[in-house]
């Protein structure tokens, strides 16, 4: 059957909007840790900003293996194994002695943790929305502002009480609610889930009586018992042939350079206006500020681009989305107080919800939801490399220029690149298209022409037989008088 649109699916919606909240939310909120850990290790910049990055880039990394188990084993366990690990890696960073420990901790198990369940949930949505997709997913992914909007003063405050240490140790005991979110997550079966067997195995590996019998079979049950190597060996590859697509690949190289340009700023923003004078309390409301508005962002866009006169025209929404955070970062460095910063806020944490939410609803459109599981897998993999190299990156230009100017700029230009990059591929496909139709029109015209000759051609030949023929007829008359 189709996708529901609704019943069950709006438990999945609750369930993946909790899952946001206690991955994407509690990893910006990392951010408020950075001072507390520069002071009390006493590290610069760069090295301190490490701990964010292999955070994110765990989480994006190993995608592909949460993917891979919620496919192959369930999304269930899959969601409820992150949530240990990453329960785990919070309660041993609250014991750390040295970054390097926090490296291993709170980046690479926390990280992995929430790999698992982060690909698997968003998947879930796409397989149970298709009508109201963009609505389900920006509902979903608004959990990110909303834990942001309520985690950022809130673990501030706990660091004020409890110091970093009971700060990380309650976060911990928090993301055990990811396993609460994992048995939410009930299968559903598409009809384009089920695919008929390829001609191969049939020519190949099953015998003549039982071809008709196959063409009824699913591709990934009773094959796997007839022929194990090669079912799972082409379920494995279908499963990964859309990165052969050229709309894959535009969309990819895109997501590299809009991943290395929004990272940077959730690990420095409040640093920076502390820097310019801010006190530590409207620093971490500058975070809240970026968090709710983000829901907006998230809700009100995906709303609009499920709407007839918008629907056609996600591509866009979501490049224009992201020129826009690209431009606020441009403008960020000239913004040296609170007044000025709040704006700022309202407008990155705006368009930031809005792209969020239309990225899983473009990888849709260009895969398909079969294969969308996998595909989002890719997609987050592709930022994990990013979100590794950025932060270390802006916190070396930091540390020697001495401001923040540079990262800011550098975050800015990377931004408007990814939405100028899909620009020039969509309308670079557009052109090719019209050439194409207007090859394929001349084409026709020809074939007409020459057709409509052929038929003139054909029918003079006629009339000219009939006249031969005529005029023998009438010589045999006289010759016969």
């Amino acid at each position: 059957s189709g996708p529901p649109d609704g019943g069950w699916g709006w438990m999945i919606v609750a369930g993946c909007f909790l899952v946001t909240i206690c991955t994407r939310a509690v990893t910006r909120c990392i951010s408020i840790f950075f001072v507390e850990f520069q002071a009390y290790f006493g590290q610069d910049y760069a090295r301190t900003a490490w701990i964010h990055s292999i955070v994110d880039c765990a989480t994006m990394l190993c995608a592909p293996l949460g993917s891979l188990i919620s496919n192959h084993v369930s999304c269930q366990v899959g969601i409820m194994l992150g949530g240990l690990l990453a329960s785990t890696g919070l309660i041993l960073s609250s014991f750390a002695t040295s970054l390097e420990h926090l490296y291993l901790s709170l980046g690479v198990l926390t990280g992995l943790g929430f790999a698992l369940c982060y690909s698997p949930a968003i998947a879930m949505v796409g397989k149970y929305f298709n009508k109201r997709k963009a609505l389900a997913y920006g509902i979903a992914m608004s959990g990110s502002g909303i834990g942001t909007f309520i985690l950022a003063p809130v673990v501030q405050l706990l660091i004020e009480q409890f110091s970093w240490r009971g700060a990380l140790l309650i976060l911990g005991g928090f993301v055990l609610n990811l396993c609460v979110c994992g048995a939410l997550m009930r299968p559903i079966s598409l009809k384009e889930d089920c695919k008929t067997a390829p001609e191969f195995l049939e020519q190949n590996y099953v015998p003549e009586t039982e071809k008709q019998d196959l063409k009824q079979m699913s591709l990934c049950s009773p094959l796997i018992k007839l022929w194990p190597h090669e079912c799972l060996c082409y379920c494995s590859w279908k499963e990964y042939d859309f990165l052969l697509m050229p709309g894959f690949m535009v969309l990819a190289v895109s997501i590299l350079f809009m991943a290395y340009g929004c990272s940077p700023l959730f690990v420095y923003l409040v640093p920076y206006a502390l820097s310019v004078g801010v006190s530590h309390h409207q620093a971490a409301f500058l975070m809240s500020i970026l968090g709710v508005i983000d829901i907006i962002g998230n809700i009100t866009f995906g709303w609009l681009t499920d709407r007839r006169c918008l629907k056609k025209h996600r591509y866009f929404c979501y490049l224009f989305a992201v020129g826009m955070d690209g431009l606020c970062c441009l403008f960020l460095p000239v913004l040296q107080s609170f007044p000025l910063l709040v704006p700022f806020s309202f407008t990155f944490g705006y368009f930031d919800g809005a792209y969020v939410t239309l990225i899983p609803v473009m990888t849709a459109d260009v895969v398909g939801t079969s294969l969308l599981s996998s595909a989002l897998g890719v997609v987050y993999f592709l930022h994990a490399i990013p979100y590794l190299v950025s932060p270390p990156v802006a916190g070396w230009l930091v540390d020697t220029t001495g401001s923040y100017t540079a990262s800011f700029l550098l975050c800015g230009f990377s931004m408007i690149f990814s939405s100028a990059l899909l620009c020039f591929a969509r309308l670079a496909k557009k052109i090719k298209r019209t050439g194409l139709r207007s090859l394929t029109s001349n084409t026709a015209l020809k074939q007409h022409i020459w057709t409509n000759g052929a038929i003139a051609y054909s029918v003079t030949a006629e009339l000219d037989q009939r006249d031969v023929e005529v005029l023998a007829v009438d010589t045999n008359s006289y010759s016969n008088r």
